[in-house]
C-alpha cells in the first residue's frame, strides 16, 4: 500500500493577497551572516568567519501575524463566547488548545460549490443535493471541506471578496450530524463581507452577519480557512489531516492541513 499526501495549506509568504491590507503577515528574512549578534550572546568574540564553513551563524525569519493568517482552523471561541446552547445551558467556548485532536485527524468529504456565484450563501439544502450527488452519506467527525470559486483566486487583489460562504442552517444540518470541523478555501466560512454588507444594508437584517460562524453559538465546531487545492481532491476517500499550533487561550491556530490518500 503507498501512502500519497495533497498539501491543502497556503504559502504564508509577503507578496501574496490572501488578507485584506490591514492584517497582512510580515516576514523579514535572516541570512546567516544577519544573526551573528545572536550568536555571540552564547559565544562571545566568535566572528563569522570562526563559524564553521565560515557563513556565519544560522538563517532565520521574523514574522508579524495573527493566528487567522495563511491556512488555520478556527476554533469556537472565536465566533462567540459561548458553544452548545441549543439544550438552554451554553457552557464557555473552546479555545484552540482546548480542541480534541481526534477531530483534526478524520476521513474527509469534499462538496463541489465552485459553480455559486460569489456572495451566495449556502443552504441545508444545497449540502443535501451535493451529498446526494457524490453518494455520501455523512458519519460523525467527518471533515467536510467546501471547494468555492476562490479556491483559484488565491493572490488576486479581490480575494477576500470570492466564493460562496455557508449560511447558519448549512452549517447547522453538517453540525447536527456530529461534524466538528469543517474547511474552505474561502478567506472566511461565511459569505464575504463585501456581499453580507450590502444585504444587511438593503434588509436591516444583522443576523446575516456571520451566520455561519455564529451557529457555534448553538453546537460547538471548528472550521479551516484559506485551504488550497481542494479541486484535485475527489469527493471522499481520503483522510484530513489539520491539528493546530498549540496557542493557549487562542480563538484559532495555524495548520498545516493535508490530505492523506492510501493507494
Amino acid at each position: 500500500m503507498t501512502r500519497r499526501f495533497v498539501d491543502l495549506s497556503i504559502t504564508l509568504c509577503n507578496d501574496v493577497v490572501s488578507d485584506p491590507p490591514f492584517m497582512r503577515p510580515k516576514i523579514t528574512y535572516q541570512k546567516h551572516g544577519d544573526t551573528m549578534a545572536e550568536m555571540q550572546h552564547f559565544f562571545p568574540g566568535v566572528s563569522a568567519e570562526q563559524v564553521p564553513g565560515g557563513e556565519g551563524f544560522a538563517a532565520a525569519e521574523v514574522i508579524t501575524l495573527t493566528t487567522h493568517n495563511g491556512t488555520h482552523l478556527d476554533a469556537p471561541w472565536h465566533f462567540h463566547p459561548t458553544q452548545d446552547g441549543l439544550d438552554g445551558t451554553p457552557r464557555a467556548a473552546m479555545t484552540i488548545d482546548e480542541i480534541p485532536l481526534e477531530w483534526c485527524f478524520q476521513p474527509g468529504v469534499k462538496l463541489d460549490f465552485t459553480a455559486m456565484p460569489d456572495g451566495y450563501v449556502v443552504t441545508a439544502e444545497d449540502i443535501q443535493a451535493e451529498l446526494a450527488r457524490i453518494g455520501h452519506t455523512l458519519q460523525p467527525l467527518e471533515i467536510v471541506l467546501v471547494n468555492t470559486a476562490a479556491g483559484k483566486a488565491l493572490g488576486e487583489p479581490d480575494f477576500v471578496n470570492r466564493g460562496c460562504g455557508i449560511g447558519y442552517e448549512a452549517t447547522m444540518y453538517l453540525t447536527s450530524r456530529g461534524v466538528r470541523v469543517t474547511g474552505t478555501d474561502a478567506w472566511s466560512w461565511d459569505a464575504p463581507f463585501v456581499h453580507t454588507a450590502k444585504k444587511v444594508a438593503e434588509t436591516g437584517d444583522t443576523s446575516l452577519i456571520w451566520e455561519g460562524h455564529k451557529a457555534g453559538r448553538d453546537i460547538g465546531y471548528c472550521h479551516l480557512e484559506k485551504l488550497h487545492n481542494l479541486e484535485v481532491l475527489p469527493p471522499d476517500g481520503f483522510t484530513v489531516s489539520c491539528f493546530p499550533h498549540k496557542i493557549e487561550g487562542a480563538s484559532a491556530g495555524w495548520t498545516r492541513a493535508v490530505a492523506i490518500f492510501e493507494d
